[in-house]
């Protein structure tokens, strides 16, 4: 017996010779166990807050404060973002798989918006102090242009300065 995703599909192989009730018992275990792997892998939100906040005791002097964190699943051209207003941050899902130096960039971007919502100079000064983030930058860059060298595109990556590369 065995089970596992398929993009957004899960197949679970079970021996033909089960009957019905077995089956059904035996798919829901493996269920159980693909989510508790997967709930492994990919921390919950309360992990992702305290991570956030370490990073601004570590980063900002705990100048950002973030009233919430969160993993999000529809966010497919941005790496995170945050409303200052609410003083909420929110990290595509699309990290969780990433190193995770990467994600620790994205969150310090995200908690330096709470501080400076603007990118000027002085936002990217208090993201500099996050010793990865030139190389997180890069990463990210590389991720994002991964999919336009694959389709036979130019090769030639836009710069954009102002910003986390698909954010």
């Amino acid at each position: 017996m065995s089970a596992y995703r398929d993009g957004d599909k899960t197949v679970v192989l079970v021996p033909a010779t089960f009957s019905r009730a077995e089956e059904k018992r035996w798919v829901g275990r493996m269920l159980e166990r693909l989510d508790a792997r997967d709930e492994r892998r990919r921390p919950g939100d309360d992990a992702l807050r305290a991570r956030a906040l370490d990073l601004a005791a570590r980063y900002l002097d705990r100048r950002a404060r973030p009233a919430s964190v969160r993993w999000v699943d529809n966010q497919q051209a941005r790496w995170g973002s945050c409303t200052p207003e609410d003083r909420s941050i929110r990290i595509s899902r699309r990290l969780a798989g990433m190193p995770s130096w990467v994600v620790d960039y994205v969150l310090v971007h995200e908690l330096v918006h709470l501080v400076i919502p603007h990118h000027g100079p002085e936002f990217w000064e208090l993201v500099r102090r996050y010793p990865k983030a030139e190389r997180a930058r890069g990463y990210l860059e590389g991720v994002s242009a991964a999919p336009r060298l694959d389709a036979g595109g130019s090769g030639e990556v836009e710069e954009d300065d102002d910003d986390v590369v698909g954010e």
